[in-house]
């Protein structure tokens, strides 16, 4: 019988918590949280927001603060323009970023998912709060589930998709101007819509993608598509911070009497934590993959022990070890050094970029040519540079070799002119006296100036005959 009920409790870790038995999806009908950490994510969204629709705007010496252009493989971070020269500093990036997620996640769970995700903020501070003004409360939206289509319904159902899509328009146009600039998205407002049908398109299908999410696909992105949540298994350990319920002081359950019961725990069974919850789990069952940590749950419950005369915390931020050992939370050893080594990472790599040259060049000889005999006392060798200006003015290259007593001949003029933000080629030639050559192949210095700057010194090797002198 013991097994019997065993599998029965454990029964929720077979499915997700919004599919049945058959497989069939369970709508989540979610209780309008109410509570302290509700009211904190709340402003945090609110700073969220402001920051999404805000940056855009932000230009730093002519450039956006972001961009992040894949068709075109530019990205611009912090004002700092990357091209695929670029890329090792943007793979490091995403290696410390993989990092950070899985240090971070071992040591405060989801903490990110919970408060500042794009996808939980979006769904639970926008569409769900609107939700709730234009078909009432979660209890309201399910007996209308039940009720025919009326006229009212209709109407309320037409605004409330209407609001929606109205709202993923805008939040397309935004993120359409984090991949190509929010001057080319004015661009595709304001000039004719023919000159602009791709990004138009654009805007349509991105519309139409974050209309389906936040309008039917909900929760699912959280526990289908997002792997966080499958990560997170592996991830967390028994003294990473989670949102967890105290078994210990809460079982068993038993409904709530004024009659105080010896026996009983804490928890009254109400189920008010599966109501608010966005995901649709008992908290109760312990970590699940679908928890999203966003604090709902904690909310509800603390509302309950309050109605109850009973402390608060029956759910909690806390760790499996700290519900074992009723010990409060603590930002222990271990999350210091977590927390060490992610702050190492980041100002590493905050070095690397701002170490980041702003004019790149690559040398090379013209493959298939050996070297050239200028007159009876000079060689020369053919070479083309490409140089990559990641600056926002134009720079005219001056080549000059340094600790050598030969030239550069550059052909078609005296420097490579160079436009901002873009990329030239140029073909030049290193004339060497005879008497300087020691060796069959050699390497030389080539100093790049812009005017009397010197910006960086490229090395190259230079082909000739060795003097007999």
């Amino acid at each position: 019988m013991s097994a019997v009920k065993e599998t029965t409790q454990e029964s929720f870790r077979d499915r997700i918590a919004t599919v049945d038995a058959s497989g069939r999806r369970q709508w989540v009908y979610v209780q309008k949280p109410a509570g302290r950490l509700y009211n904190l994510r709340t402003w945090v969204s609110l700073g969220f927001f402001g920051l999404f629709v805000a940056l855009p705007f932000v230009h730093i010496n002519g450039r956006p603060l972001f961009l992040f252009n894949i068709p075109s493989a530019r990205f611009i971070i912090f004002g700092k323009v990357f091209w695929p020269q670029d890329f090792f500093i943007f793979g490091l990036t995403m290696i410390t970023f993989v990092i950070f997620i899985i240090l971070f996640t071992a040591a405060f769970g989801r903490l990110f998912c919970g408060w500042v995700c794009p996808q939980t903020v979006f769904m639970e501070m926008l569409f769900r709060k609107i939700e709730y003004v234009i078909e009432g409360s979660a209890a309201q939206q399910k007996l209308n589930k039940t009720k025919p289509w009326t006229a009212g319904k209709i109407t309320r159902r037409a605004i409330k998709y209407g609001v929606f899509y109205l709202l993923s328009f805008i939040i397309a146009n935004f993120f359409l101007a984090y991949i190509i600039g929010i001057k080319e998205l004015y661009k595709i407002i304001t000039e004719p819509v023919a000159q602009h049908i791709g990004g138009l398109t654009s805007v349509i299908l991105f519309s139409g993608v974050f209309f389906a999410v936040y309008a039917f696909f909900r929760e699912q992105a959280c526990t289908v598509v997002c792997p966080y949540g499958r990560l997170q298994g592996v991830l967390l350990d028994k003294n990473s911070m989670l949102v967890a319920y105290d078994y210990k002081r809460g079982e068993p359950r038993a409904k709530f009497t004024k009659k105080a019961t010896l026996d009983a725990g804490d928890c009254i069974d109400c189920f008010q934590c599966v109501k608010v919850c966005p995901t649709g789990i008992d908290i109760r069952n312990g970590t699940q993959m679908e928890c999203v940590g966003c604090t709902a749950c904690i909310d509800a419950c603390n509302a309950i022990m309050d109605k109850t005369g009973k402390p608060q915390g029956l759910i909690r931020y806390a760790s499996e070890s700290g519900i074992a050992g009723k010990e409060p939370l603590h930002y222990t050893t271990r999350m210091k050094l977590y927390t060490g080594l992610l702050s190492v990472l980041i100002i590493l790599l905050g070095i690397l970029l701002m170490s980041r040259k702003d004019v790149d060049a690559t040398v090379m000889r013209t493959p298939g040519m050996l070297y050239q005999e200028r007159g009876t006392d000079s060689v020369s060798n053919l070479y083309n540079i490409k140089v990559a200006n990641k600056t926002t003015a134009d720079i005219p290259l001056r080549l000059q070799l340094e600790e050598s007593n030969g030239r550069i001949e550059i052909i078609g003029g005296a420097t490579v002119a160079v436009k901002k933000e873009e990329e030239s080629a140029g073909t030049f030639f290193i004339v060497l006296p005879k008497r300087l050559i020691q060796e069959r192949k050699s390497t030389l210095n080539i100093g790049l100036y812009q005017g009397n700057k010197r910006i960086d010194i490229i090395h190259t090797s230079f082909l000739g005959p060795v003097s007999d002198q």
